[in-house]
Protein backbone atom coordinates (compact mmCIF):
# COMPACT_ATOMS: atom_id res chain seq x y z
CA UNK A 1 0.00 0.00 0.00
CA UNK A 2 1.19 3.34 -1.09
CA UNK A 3 1.18 5.51 1.82
CA UNK A 4 2.32 8.77 0.48
CA UNK A 5 -0.69 11.03 -1.58
CA UNK A 6 2.20 12.49 -3.84
CA UNK A 7 3.35 8.81 -5.56
CA UNK A 8 -0.33 7.36 -4.90
CA UNK A 9 -1.25 9.80 -7.65
CA UNK A 10 2.15 8.97 -9.99
CA UNK A 11 1.54 5.43 -9.53
CA UNK A 12 -1.87 6.07 -11.36
CA UNK A 13 -0.08 6.64 -14.42
CA UNK A 14 3.14 5.27 -14.64
CA UNK A 15 4.24 1.64 -12.60
CA UNK A 16 7.31 3.22 -10.64
CA UNK A 17 10.37 0.64 -9.53
CA UNK A 18 11.61 0.91 -5.98
CA UNK A 19 14.64 2.95 -7.00
CA UNK A 20 12.20 6.11 -8.15
CA UNK A 21 9.78 5.51 -5.67
CA UNK A 22 13.12 5.99 -2.94
CA UNK A 23 14.28 8.74 -5.35
CA UNK A 24 11.19 10.93 -4.95
CA UNK A 25 10.78 10.18 -1.76
CA UNK A 26 13.55 11.11 -0.26
CA UNK A 27 12.62 14.79 -1.91
CA UNK A 28 9.85 14.94 0.56
CA UNK A 29 11.63 14.37 3.99
CA UNK A 30 11.59 18.50 5.22
CA UNK A 31 7.70 19.59 5.38
CA UNK A 32 6.76 22.76 6.61
CA UNK A 33 3.62 23.06 8.67
CA UNK A 34 1.33 26.28 7.91
CA UNK A 35 -1.54 27.75 9.00
CA UNK A 36 -4.92 28.10 7.54
CA UNK A 37 -5.22 31.42 5.31
CA UNK A 38 -1.62 31.44 4.78
CA UNK A 39 0.33 31.92 1.45
CA UNK A 40 2.27 28.76 -0.05
CA UNK A 41 3.89 30.60 -2.56
CA UNK A 42 3.23 33.99 -4.06
CA UNK A 43 4.29 33.67 -7.96
CA UNK A 44 7.77 34.78 -7.16
CA UNK A 45 10.54 33.21 -9.31
CA UNK A 46 12.31 30.61 -7.21
CA UNK A 47 13.81 27.21 -7.70
CA UNK A 48 10.64 25.42 -5.54
CA UNK A 49 8.63 23.75 -6.76
CA UNK A 50 5.64 23.22 -3.87
CA UNK A 51 4.40 20.05 -3.25
CA UNK A 52 1.14 20.13 -0.85
CA UNK A 53 1.26 16.40 1.45
CA UNK A 54 -1.69 17.47 4.10
CA UNK A 55 -4.91 19.70 3.72
CA UNK A 56 -6.59 21.76 1.20
CA UNK A 57 -5.01 24.49 -0.72
CA UNK A 58 -6.18 26.73 -3.89
CA UNK A 59 -4.40 28.73 -6.74
CA UNK A 60 -5.83 31.80 -7.03
CA UNK A 61 -5.78 35.14 -8.33
CA UNK A 62 -7.08 39.03 -6.50
CA UNK A 63 -8.59 40.77 -9.14
CA UNK A 64 -8.37 44.58 -9.21
CA UNK A 65 -11.73 44.93 -7.05
CA UNK A 66 -9.89 42.81 -4.40
CA UNK A 67 -12.27 39.89 -5.52
CA UNK A 68 -10.52 36.58 -5.21
CA UNK A 69 -11.28 33.78 -7.53
CA UNK A 70 -10.38 30.17 -7.44
CA UNK A 71 -8.96 28.45 -10.53
CA UNK A 72 -8.58 25.12 -8.72
CA UNK A 73 -8.14 23.68 -6.15
CA UNK A 74 -4.62 22.15 -4.64
CA UNK A 75 -5.18 18.52 -2.98
CA UNK A 76 -2.73 15.98 -0.73
CA UNK A 77 -0.38 15.14 -3.66
CA UNK A 78 -0.58 18.04 -5.89
CA UNK A 79 2.90 20.03 -7.49
CA UNK A 80 2.26 23.46 -7.86
CA UNK A 81 4.73 25.61 -10.13
CA UNK A 82 6.08 22.52 -11.68
CA UNK A 83 6.09 24.10 -15.15
CA UNK A 84 6.02 28.03 -14.67
CA UNK A 85 7.72 29.94 -17.66
CA UNK A 86 9.45 32.60 -15.53
CA UNK A 87 7.98 35.34 -14.03
CA UNK A 88 4.87 35.33 -16.74
CA UNK A 89 4.19 31.76 -15.32
CA UNK A 90 3.50 32.73 -12.04
CA UNK A 91 0.62 35.01 -12.08
CA UNK A 92 -1.20 32.73 -9.53
CA UNK A 93 -0.54 32.61 -5.59
CA UNK A 94 -0.72 29.45 -4.05
CA UNK A 95 -3.01 29.50 -0.93
CA UNK A 96 -4.00 27.28 2.53
CA UNK A 97 -7.14 26.79 3.31
CA UNK A 98 -6.89 24.83 6.05
CA UNK A 99 -3.58 23.93 7.84
CA UNK A 100 -1.57 22.33 5.40
CA UNK A 101 1.64 20.51 5.49
CA UNK A 102 4.19 21.54 2.28
CA UNK A 103 7.37 20.42 0.69
CA UNK A 104 9.05 22.48 -0.34
CA UNK A 105 11.20 20.79 -3.37
CA UNK A 106 14.14 22.01 -5.37
CA UNK A 107 13.37 22.54 -8.79
CA UNK A 108 17.07 21.73 -10.13
CA UNK A 109 16.69 18.40 -8.58
CA UNK A 110 13.55 17.36 -9.43
CA UNK A 111 14.38 18.05 -13.15
CA UNK A 112 17.77 15.67 -12.41
CA UNK A 113 15.54 13.09 -10.92
CA UNK A 114 13.47 13.33 -14.28
CA UNK A 115 16.79 13.15 -16.64
CA UNK A 116 18.03 9.61 -14.45
CA UNK A 117 14.86 8.24 -14.49
CA UNK A 118 12.33 7.32 -17.07
CA UNK A 119 9.67 6.36 -14.61
CA UNK A 120 9.41 9.87 -13.17
CA UNK A 121 9.59 11.65 -16.74
CA UNK A 122 6.57 9.72 -17.85
CA UNK A 123 5.28 10.70 -14.51
CA UNK A 124 5.89 13.96 -14.64
CA UNK A 125 4.64 14.57 -17.97
CA UNK A 126 1.26 12.81 -16.88
CA UNK A 127 1.21 15.43 -14.32
CA UNK A 128 0.99 18.08 -16.87
CA UNK A 129 -0.69 16.61 -19.02
CA UNK A 130 -3.83 16.01 -16.38
CA UNK A 131 -3.52 19.67 -14.84
CA UNK A 132 -4.36 20.66 -18.67
CA UNK A 133 -7.16 18.68 -18.98
CA UNK A 134 -8.10 19.45 -15.48
CA UNK A 135 -8.34 23.39 -15.91
CA UNK A 136 -10.01 23.15 -19.82
CA UNK A 137 -12.88 21.36 -17.78
CA UNK A 138 -13.03 24.17 -14.97
CA UNK A 139 -13.72 26.48 -18.34
CA UNK A 140 -16.06 24.25 -19.48
CA UNK A 141 -17.93 24.09 -15.98
CA UNK A 142 -17.77 28.14 -15.75
CA UNK A 143 -20.57 27.93 -18.46
CA UNK A 144 -23.33 25.52 -16.58
CA UNK A 145 -25.96 27.58 -14.25
CA UNK A 146 -24.47 27.91 -10.35
CA UNK A 147 -26.30 24.59 -8.71
CA UNK A 148 -24.75 22.06 -11.36
CA UNK A 149 -21.38 23.72 -11.31
CA UNK A 150 -21.29 22.87 -7.56
CA UNK A 151 -22.74 19.42 -7.82
CA UNK A 152 -19.81 19.22 -10.71
CA UNK A 153 -17.17 20.46 -7.96
CA UNK A 154 -17.97 18.25 -5.84
CA UNK A 155 -18.03 14.88 -8.04
CA UNK A 156 -14.10 16.53 -9.26
CA UNK A 157 -13.51 16.07 -5.55
CA UNK A 158 -14.87 12.90 -4.16
CA UNK A 159 -13.21 10.75 -7.26
CA UNK A 160 -9.96 13.37 -6.46
CA UNK A 161 -9.61 12.47 -3.35
CA UNK A 162 -10.55 8.79 -3.13
CA UNK A 163 -8.08 7.96 -5.28
CA UNK A 164 -5.79 9.22 -1.79
CA UNK A 165 -8.39 7.50 0.57
CA UNK A 166 -9.15 10.09 1.76
CA UNK A 167 -12.66 9.95 0.16
CA UNK A 168 -15.03 7.14 1.11
CA UNK A 169 -18.02 5.75 -1.77
CA UNK A 170 -20.59 8.81 -0.64
CA UNK A 171 -18.65 11.47 0.77
CA UNK A 172 -15.12 13.02 2.33
CA UNK A 173 -14.23 15.58 4.84
CA UNK A 174 -14.14 19.00 3.33
CA UNK A 175 -13.09 21.87 6.08
CA UNK A 176 -13.59 25.06 3.46
CA UNK A 177 -15.60 27.53 3.85
CA UNK A 178 -18.43 27.96 1.68
CA UNK A 179 -16.84 31.45 0.66
CA UNK A 180 -13.77 29.47 -0.84
CA UNK A 181 -16.36 27.30 -2.55
CA UNK A 182 -18.23 30.77 -3.77
CA UNK A 183 -15.01 31.89 -5.23
CA UNK A 184 -14.38 29.05 -6.72
CA UNK A 185 -17.58 29.00 -8.95
CA UNK A 186 -17.28 32.70 -9.59
CA UNK A 187 -20.59 33.65 -7.78
CA UNK A 188 -21.74 35.57 -4.71
CA UNK A 189 -21.06 34.91 -1.22
CA UNK A 190 -24.80 35.03 -0.79
CA UNK A 191 -25.66 32.97 -3.50
CA UNK A 192 -23.78 30.11 -2.81
CA UNK A 193 -25.70 29.45 0.02
CA UNK A 194 -28.76 29.20 -2.23
CA UNK A 195 -27.04 27.00 -4.66
CA UNK A 196 -26.59 24.11 -1.89
CA UNK A 197 -29.72 24.22 -0.80
CA UNK A 198 -31.24 23.62 -4.20
CA UNK A 199 -29.07 20.88 -4.08
CA UNK A 200 -29.62 19.46 -0.80
CA UNK A 201 -33.51 20.05 -0.87
CA UNK A 202 -33.42 17.66 -4.02
CA UNK A 203 -31.50 14.97 -2.04
CA UNK A 204 -28.81 15.40 -3.68
CA UNK A 205 -25.96 16.27 -1.64
CA UNK A 206 -25.56 17.00 2.12
CA UNK A 207 -23.08 19.26 3.76
CA UNK A 208 -22.78 19.74 7.25
CA UNK A 209 -20.04 19.74 10.04
CA UNK A 210 -17.49 19.91 7.95
CA UNK A 211 -18.29 16.62 5.77
CA UNK A 212 -19.92 16.20 2.53
CA UNK A 213 -22.08 13.29 1.99
CA UNK A 214 -22.79 12.49 -1.77
CA UNK A 215 -26.60 10.10 -1.39
CA UNK A 216 -26.51 9.50 -4.90
CA UNK A 217 -23.42 9.47 -6.45
CA UNK A 218 -24.84 8.42 -10.15
CA UNK A 219 -27.53 11.06 -9.74
CA UNK A 220 -25.11 14.02 -8.87
CA UNK A 221 -23.02 13.13 -11.77
CA UNK A 222 -25.69 12.63 -14.70
CA UNK A 223 -27.23 16.25 -13.05
CA UNK A 224 -23.68 17.55 -13.01
CA UNK A 225 -23.25 16.07 -16.60
CA UNK A 226 -19.88 15.08 -15.19
CA UNK A 227 -17.63 12.14 -16.87
CA UNK A 228 -13.97 11.75 -14.59
CA UNK A 229 -12.23 11.15 -17.89
CA UNK A 230 -10.79 13.96 -17.87
CA UNK A 231 -9.14 13.58 -14.04
CA UNK A 232 -6.94 11.21 -16.43
CA UNK A 233 -6.89 8.44 -13.41
CA UNK A 234 -7.03 5.68 -15.95
CA UNK A 235 -3.14 6.82 -16.94
CA UNK A 236 -1.77 6.63 -20.31
CA UNK A 237 -3.83 3.60 -21.51
CA UNK A 238 -1.92 0.91 -23.09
Amino acid sequence: MIEDPFLRKLERAVQLSEDERYALQSLTFNRRTLPARHDIATGDVTDRVYLVMSGFACRYKTLPSGNRRIVSFVLPGDLCYMHDAGAFGRDLRVGALTPCSVVDLSRSKLVELIGLHPGISRAIWWVTLRELSRAREWIVNDTRPADRRLAHLLCELLVCLQVIQQADEHGFEFPVTQVDVADALGISHVHINRVLQSLRSSGLVAWSSQHVTIPDVDGLRAYAEFDPAYLCFEGFGP
